[in-house]
């Protein structure tokens, strides 16, 4: 989490209307920042009581070591608003973290759209939610977008940002760049089905389910390769630019045979099959999703190998984590 003297000027104070987990962890995040927050949640007693839950767990990071005393100390100043229009009165940023029902969010964000400045960025934390859908409740619906965090919000860098067909352009920079000066790593996405983070990750996870289910693998030895196989090297890398180093006229072939045994859905798709008819198979020809010049292809290997001996080194200090595996 990064504190106030790495912040820029906006926003200086901000709303968090929904203290649930995902709430909580981005009103830490804003307060350690050095923003002013108003919390509120269903009721004001229901408020109050998270905020002390907010105190709690800022001083249990700073305890752990995980957050300055200084910042920890921020939360104090919390503020647990006695409704929504409290709570978004005068603010810079408003953060919608209600449930995933439409209903509800039709209701606060109509109720904090009329409440708030006519300036204040109104942002709904929707995992799966169609952008345009919600923007249609909000009052001067350029200033509104989608602002997708991750659990747990106070450690997890990527925040996808989701603009809808009436965002203004200079919404999304603004959040953009908001979200880069609090050490978060934004990417700005678009309006489809679970967005991109979620449709991976429950691609991912169905497939993990199947290959329990076909008695490939029980869960733990599938949590295994996954963590210590492919998954080791994803907090550096991407699936492109990992296709591309393995060569993408190898993942033609891999796919080919995934097909035939497993059916359609692993299909490959048409444009990897082009790059490869075109010979752009990778770092190895200098061209495949993305382009190398022969310096960077060198650079890219030696920082590739320097990167996961560093990751491997760490992952060997620490303990097994132990979930399921009925360790305490």
């Amino acid at each position: 989490m990064h504190t106030e003297a790495e912040r820029g000027e906006w926003p200086r104070t901000a709303a968090i209307l929904g203290a649930g987990t995902m709430g909580l962890g981005v009103a830490e995040c804003f307060a350690a920042a050095g923003i002013t927050v108003r919390l509120a949640d269903a009721t004001p007693e229901l408020a109050r009581e998270a905020r002390e839950k907010l105190v709690l767990r800022a001083r249990g990071h700073a305890e752990a070591g995980l957050l300055p005393e200084e910042a920890a100390g921020r939360a104090e100043g919390v503020e647990a608003a006695g409704g929504t229009e409290e709570a978004v009165a005068g603010v810079d940023l408003v953060f919608e973290a209600v449930p995933e029902s439409v209903g509800l969010k039709e209701e606060v964000l109509g109720v904090c759209s009329a409440a708030a400045s006519p300036e204040a960025v109104i942002v709904s934390n929707t995992s799966s939610l169609p952008m345009d859908d919600l923007a249609r409740f909000v009052e001067g619906q350029g200033r509104f977008c989608g602002m997708h965090w991750f659990n747990p919000p106070e450690w997890t860098p990527g925040v996808e940002v989701i603009p809808a067909a009436t965002t203004d352009t200079g919404t999304v920079e603004r959040l953009v760049g908001f979200l880069r000066t609090i050490g978060k790593r934004p990417a700005v996405v678009g309006s489809g089905p679970g967005f991109v983070a979620n449709r991976i990750q429950n691609a991912l996870f169905l497939e993990a389910v199947r290959c329990v289910e076909e008695g490939l693998a029980s869960p733990e030895e599938v949590d295994e390769v996954v963590r210590s196989c492919f998954g080791f090297r994803l907090p550096f890398f991407g699936p492109f630019a990992i296709s591309d180093m393995a060569g993408l006229d190898v993942y033609a072939s891999v796919l080919g045979v995934l097909r035939d045994g497993l059916g359609e859905r692993f299909e490959p798709p048409r444009m990897l099959l082009d790059l490869v008819e075109e010979g752009r198979t990778g770092t190895k020809t200098g061209a495949g999703f993305l382009n190398y010049t022969d310096e960077e292809q060198a650079r890219l290997l030696i920082e590739r190998d320097r990167r996961y001996a560093a990751l491997l080194e760490l992952l060997d200090r620490l303990p097994p984590v132990g979930a399921g595996r009925g360790e305490e």
